[in-house]
């Protein structure tokens, strides 16, 4: 299913590409790049519950809250991760996250396939960047929450996220 949605970019609206996703689907399986530049899939993750967080860059304001926000908050959550994806490279995710201390969550990076951005529906072509989004799926695979932040320069809903998460 192709995705009809569109968000808010700088101000002007641009259409996402790649396949729209909804709660209740199976979560596709993908492939994207870990800090040490090898390949890191959703299934190595089977039987924990896994929040992807998703967004444009690492060196973006809004873009740090999020990840300093799930970095102080995963605590909270039992047999969870926090898959955060950008298509910054591995380098530039690393670098932040030691700046800032960000240990809890695995930054990925979309940047060689664009293969998450795709089969999730996170792609902005003409940018070649990721909308800022969360995707929640249970151990189970399952996608039981999605959101696409509909202005790329405001923060997701982290509560509704995390309770979706502690509802499972």
């Amino acid at each position: 299913m192709s995705n009809s949605k569109s968000i808010l970019f700088g101000g002007n609206a641009l259409k996402l590409a790649g396949n729209e996703i909804k709660i209740g689907d199976k979560a596709p399986e993908f492939t994207v790049v870990g800090n040490d530049l090898k390949p890191v899939t959703l299934s190595q993750f089977k039987g924990k519950n896994k929040i992807i967080s998703v967004f444009p860059s690492i060196d973006t304001p809004v873009c740090a809250v999020q990840n300093r926000v799930f970095n102080k908050r995963i605590a909270e959550l039992e047999n969870t991760v926090v898959l955060s994806i950008s298509v910054d490279l591995p380098f530039a995710q690393s670098r932040f996250c030691g700046a800032e201390g960000i240990d809890k969550v695995i930054t990925l990076s979309d940047h060689k396939e664009l293969d998450f951005g795709k089969k999730y529906g996170f792609l902005i072509n003409e940018v070649r960047l990721l909308a800022r989004g969360i995707v929640v799926v249970g151990k189970n695979d399952n996608v039981v929450y999605i959101e696409y932040v509909p202005n790329v320069g405001e923060e997701p809903n982290y509560e509704k996220a995390i309770n979706a998460v502690k509802s499972l």
